[in-house]
């Protein structure tokens, strides 16, 4: 199956039930796959590089009105979100790591690593 390009509603909804607010602000690699019911805010830019998969019902946000927290999100190629995971802001997942299911993600996580939790923690090398 060929990659598809997201298109948007006006609500910034995509064709597979995700959302995305700020979309001028999201950068979106190529064979992304981002489960239905995920919430992107790239209010403050969000980067989803090649290869990137992200789970359902996933919260990926660049600004946070609960703490004021606010910068980047950037996803590198081949990272794995697992489902009902957040990301807050001004985080980097490094490429090839994977963040296990129902984590909290706030602070970065280098490449090849494997973390989870709530907040998540280093695991394993990958």
């Amino acid at each position: 199956m060929a990659y598809e390009k997201p298109i948007y509603s006006d609500f910034g909804m995509t064709q597979w039930h995700w959302l995305v607010r700020h979309r001028g602000r999201l950068k979106l690699g190529k064979n992304t796959q981002i489960a239905p019911f995920t919430v992107i805010d790239a209010m403050n830019g969000v980067e989803i590089q090649d290869n990137v998969k992200v789970g359902f019902s996933s919260v990926i946000i660049s600004h946070s009105t609960v703490d004021g927290r606010t910068g980047p999100v950037v996803l590198k190629k081949n990272c794995k979100i697992g489902a009902n995971t957040t990301i807050l802001p001004n985080v980097t997942v490094g490429e090839n790591s994977v963040v296990g299911a129902n984590s909290l993600v706030n602070r970065d996580i280098p490449p090849n690593e494997m973390w989870f939790g709530s907040p998540a923690r280093f695991h394993k090398k990958l």
